[in-house]
């Protein structure tokens, strides 16, 4: 059986007046049925360049997608038409996006819109697809949700919006669900609440593409992760194994940086520097520049390496005896960051 998504040698980039920008440079992935694939990176990695390519939400130009192919239940979604696109989205292709607020019209009540969705794929009465909105309200835990169904988007608190949206992403029941950033702009309480509301409606047999910073919430929702950086996939593997033997140096710093019981009291390490820009990406290892453990070699770009089974690193340490996996928190110190004796400004607060 195919994979639900199929994404092969993806390309993104963005015309600007200082040359294109590559988002995205050569991404492979796949995302099972049932399965929760989280996407990590620090910003600017390229992550929400990928979500929305898939489905094809960024506007072209100035953005221009390449692919081998991106495929959904083995058919390439290249090959259909702007007509055949649009129908998937929605109907198939679910988004819960990262600023409800730049989703949501603020012309429309969110029972019109909503009501909007439902009919646009489904030949529903309106008063048919009305009982269903209030039902959606009612499942994803909007009280009074007859009050709610007249609201204007800004009457809604973030919490209730992100709701509203995670409503109108799942009202299809769709196939595969992409949640670009879904509890970025959350409070915590609430972060969690729409994290165990994603988990409870989402349809069993369904792929869930989560893309988000917050190694925390890859650690209760994710059942494979990919890393990525720089436009790149450095690092993939299942979510247990990824945690117990973490293999690039990338992802040992992005773990080194999170809480837990064992860190209680100490300062987190941070990774020094920031992510290279698209226009000045290094010619080898990407990370190089960050990571204590660079090599001579590094200078060359360093292949995708058989890990383990399931578990991918592109990283020379792999091929080393011991190798990556035992470079627990390789990011390089901040006195030893190139081109300064002083800690960055990142190197203040951990990444995201």
């Amino acid at each position: 059986m195919p994979p639900l998504l199929e994404i092969d040698d993806l390309r993104v980039g963005f015309a600007t007046d200082a040359g294109e920008i590559r988002a995205v440079d050569g991404v492979s992935l796949a995302l099972q049925r049932g399965e929760v694939l989280g996407l990590v990176g620090e910003s600017g990695c390229g992550k929400s360049a990928l979500a929305l390519a898939v489905p094809r939400l960024l506007p072209m130009p100035p953005a221009r997608i390449e692919a081998a192919a991106i495929r959904l239940d083995g058919v390439d979604l290249a090959t259909l038409s702007d007509h055949g696109r649009r129908g998937l989205r929605g109907r198939r292709i679910g988004v819960i996006f990262q600023e409800p607020m730049t989703a949501l019209s603020p012309l429309h009540r969110i029972g019109d819109q909503l009501v909007e969705a439902i009919r646009l794929h489904r030949r529903l009465p309106r008063r048919e697809a009305r009982g269903e909105a209030l039902d959606w309200l009612a499942r994803v835990g909007i009280a009074d949700p007859v009050q709610r169904l007249r609201a204007w988007p800004h009457e809604l608190s973030g919490g209730m919006q992100q709701r509203v949206m995670i409503a109108m992403a799942l009202v299809h029941d769709p196939d595969l669900i992409i949640a670009d950033e879904p509890t970025t702009a959350l409070d915590v309480t609430t972060q969690a609440q729409v994290l165990e509301l994603m988990r409870r409606l989402r349809r069993g047999n369904s792929g869930l593409l989560l893309i988000t910073h917050d190694m925390g919430v890859i650690a209760v929702m994710a059942t494979r992760v990919a890393v990525m950086y720089a436009g790149q996939i450095v690092e993939t593997a299942p979510s247990r194994e990824l945690f117990a033997r973490p293999g690039h140096p990338y992802t040992q710093a992005l773990l080194a940086a999170l809480p837990s019981a064992a860190t209680r009291g100490r300062r987190l390490q941070a990774i020094p520097g920031q992510v290279p820009s698209p226009l000045a990406w290094p010619t080898g290892c990407r990370f190089r520049d960050r990571c204590s453990r660079a090599m001579p070699r590094c200078a060359a770009p360093p292949p995708l390496y058989t890990w383990g089974d399931g578990h991918e690193v592109r990283c020379f340490l792999a091929e080393m005896p011991g190798g990556a996996g035992d470079a627990r928190g390789a990011s390089r110190p901040p006195a030893e960051a190139p081109g300064s004796n002083e800690p960055s400004p990142a190197a203040a607060a951990p990444p995201g």
